[in-house]
């Protein structure tokens, strides 16, 4: 490919001034039609004047807050509507408004083949077909039945039930069976190891189980006999009906089967014992990153407080939307994403990351990803899947709060065909998105990126940004359902006091705050406390600042502090976060020894910024050669290390030796959580002779 300076300069500037005419033209029109608008709005025209609007105020007018939005200064919001105060209620409600309008949608499988690739592996690929469709009416008859049906297999209420199974329809199902009959629900992430669920299904006592075919085949199987209580398992696909091999102990059964059984009169005569708004609805078990995972127990109040805050900054939601659900709903995001959803009688359907886009590893060549099909207009994903699309770029016209007509019809089509097309509103959360990530995703999507800060503790809810904020690298301003405060941390120096801007340990409460740890150590709880008022209160551990307009940026967190010999204080959160804006970099851990005087790392590149590197300097090999090039291994520390600099990170938080991994970092190799979050301890064990081999050869 021709370089810039190598082309023509007039038909550059040919080029040029057709981009100019264009999108004068076309931007023109759309600008003056706005002027009335703009003229209704005041001073607030333009989408960068409306990202100074103030979106939350200090109740109290001191600078540690707590802080509230504008629009619940006197009052925070807990309920969508008056009296649907449980998740059952919420689905009634959705089935009574939109009865024969599309609920839960799912591909149908045409054919499924091996496919040989160069490297000898074999790759399962499959031919989708359409969605089919189950209305309101239907989704919530399914889930009636499978409740009875699970009570008359001896499921009591207030007694945990397990589900342990991949994003789809049946999983929603399932959940709405266990809301409508008061059985707590105890998830759990479908790429946890054996002990974790081991750990979990003994914790919480269950009895029943409800997962798939091939993870009982795959996961559960080899851990049955460690799990003595488990009596029953539920099995959502189409399978036999005998299952020879297992203990004779335990029961397994079809979900259709159940169904069934719970649609004969003499279950369905049965009273059901509806939940109350402070019963258990969700106990939800971390991903572990920090450990064994916890399980968090979050009441029905708890999720319809988070539902109506996320609701309030997500415009015009309707039953026209669609959404498309891939992200693991065992994760608190996707949980409540989907019940806003269903709130409004929008449609979901299912995809999986195997299957999302037409070039996703698991859709034959030639055949159409689920969102091409689809075509969503609402979607949720974690920063990981967006910065490993990410390239540096940017367009003057967005960074001036507008767009540009002739980039998005031309220039990003493409990019918006592998999404649908239809995308108008994309929800991050997780993890912090970086400043230049969303830059980008707004520009090649042409939508808005909002921008989310919540935790499993607190429902998932805490901020999301105002969707005509294009500002970046924050968070936004607190939810309608809860505040936030921030707490002075004088060991790493962030104080309320601080200028130009507030600084300290993010505090959030409200009625989204959960109900603790489940048959957790007293001292593990104490994160979470009660005030004066009675009102509920989590300590993040996170660390923040509140700008002039109320929203919030996380700079820090705690945990991740290390301390060097010197006395130097390393965040090895910021520093990740810094260097995960260079190309070459698709996912990054910093070490940190505090016998040690400096800072090392372990990367995966990016494959194709990695073989264009290994061009540019005449060096040839597969990814793993490469990875364990010595001459790479210097020229990839060398991008880091200007990446770091024009970060502006300190001298010492440079990491002065680094180790590539061939192997991408998945929750399939139990480095990282389903949220695709760093476990530094499975990771510190995992590169062990690295570390020894980058400290010890000073």
């Amino acid at each position: 490919m021709k370089r810039k300076e190598d082309l023509n300069p007039m038909l550059l500037l040919l080029f040029h001034l057709m981009v100019f005419i264009y999108t004068t033209i076309t931007f023109l029109p759309s600008y003056l039609l706005s002027w009335g608008s703009r003229a209704h709005q005041g001073s607030y025209g333009s989408e960068k004047d409306r990202a100074k609007i103030i979106k939350a105020r200090s109740v109290l007018g001191c600078p540690e807050g707590p802080y509230r939005a504008v629009s619940a200064s006197k009052r925070l919001a807990s309920v969508l509507r008056p009296g649907v105060n449980t998740l059952d209620k919420i689905f009634a409600h959705a089935a009574t408004q939109f009865p024969h309008r599309d609920c839960l949608g799912t591909r149908e499988v045409i054919s499924e083949e091996d496919e040989r690739q160069s490297n000898g592996k074999v790759f399962k690929k499959v031919v989708l077909g359409e969605y089919r469709w189950m209305s309101y009416q239907e989704t919530i008859n399914a889930a009636t039945q499978l409740g009875s049906g699970l009570a008359s297999l001896g499921q009591q209420p207030k007694t945990n039930i397990a589900i342990f199974c991949e994003t789809r329809a049946e999983w929603l199902i399932a959940a709405q069976a266990c809301f409508a009959y008061n059985f707590p629900l105890v998830t759990l992430y479908s790429t946890l190891g054996g002990p974790a669920i081991v750990h979990g299904l003994n914790e919480a006592q269950v009895s029943h189980i409800i997962t798939s075919k091939e993870l009982l085949e795959t996961r559960l199987k080899a851990i049955l006999p460690e799990v003595p209580r488990l009596q029953h398992i539920i099995i959502v696909d189409n399978t036999p009906t005998t299952w020879p091999g297992y203990p004779a102990n335990i029961s397994i059964h079809n979900m259709a089967a159940v169904q069934r059984l719970g649609a004969m009169p003499e279950n369905t005569a049965c009273e059901r014992k509806q939940p109350l708004p402070s019963d258990i609805a969700v106990i939800m078990y971390t991903s572990g990153s920090t450990g064994v995972p916890k399980g968090v127990m979050i009441s029905h109040s708890n999720i319809i407080a988070s539902i109506t805050g996320m609701a309030e900054r997500i415009p015009n939601l309707s039953e026209d939307d669609t959404y498309i659900g891939y992200l693991p709903l065992a994760h608190v995001l996707e949980l409540c994403a989907e019940h806003v959803c269903i709130a409004h009688g929008c449609r979901i359907g299912y995809s999986s990351p195997q299957t999302l886009a037409d070039q996703s590893t698991k859709i034959k060549k030639g055949s159409k990803g689920d969102a091409s099909i689809l075509q969503p207009t609402l979607m949720a994903a974690v920063p990981e899947i967006m910065d490993r699309i990410y390239k540096n770029d940017e367009l003057d016209q967005l960074a001036k709060g507008r767009s540009t007509p002739l980039c998005d019809r031309l220039v990003f089509r493409k990019v918006r065909a592998l999404l649908g097309g239809r995308t108008r509103v994309l929800l991050s959360g997780g993890a912090p998105l970086s400043a230049a990530t969303q830059r980008f995703m707004n520009v090649c999507l042409c939508c808005p990126v909002g921008q989310g800060y919540g935790l499993t503790e607190t429902c998932g809810a805490g901020t999301i940004c105002e969707l005509w904020d294009y500002s970046t690298g924050r968070v936004g301003g607190p939810l309608v359902c809860c505040e936030i405060k921030l707490k002075d941390w004088t060991e790493g120096g962030y104080k309320s006091t601080d200028k130009p801007h507030p600084r300290g340990e993010i505090l959030i409460g409200g009625p989204n705050v959960t109900m603790g740890y489940y048959k957790c150590d007293p001292k593990k709880q104490e994160d979470f406390f009660v005030d004066e008022n009675g009102q509920r209160w989590f300590c993040t551990g996170d660390i923040g600042e509140v700008h002039d307009d109320g929203c919030l940026k996380i700079i820090d967190r705690k945990k991740d502090l290390v301390k060097l010999q010197a006395g130097e204080y390393v965040s090895l959160g910021k520093v990740e976060a810094a260097l995960k804006n260079c190309p070459l970099v698709d996912n990054i851990c910093v070490y940190a020894n505090s016998d040690e005087t400096y800072v090392i790392g372990f990367v995966v590149p990016n494959q194709r910024q990695l073989l264009a590197l290994a061009g540019q300097y005449g060096i040839r090999g597969s990814r793993e050669e490469l990875c364990n090039s010595k001459a790479i291994e210097e020229l990839v520390l060398k991008a880091i290390t200007e990446a770091a600099l024009t970060a502006q990170l300190e001298r010492f938080e440079i990491p002065r030796k680094i180790c590539l991994s061939s192997e991408p970092w998945t929750p399939e190799t139990g480095l990282v959580t389903d949220a695709f979050k760093l476990k530094r301890k499975e990771l510190k064990t995992h590169y062990k002779e690295d570390i020894e081999r980058m400290y010890g050869g000073k």
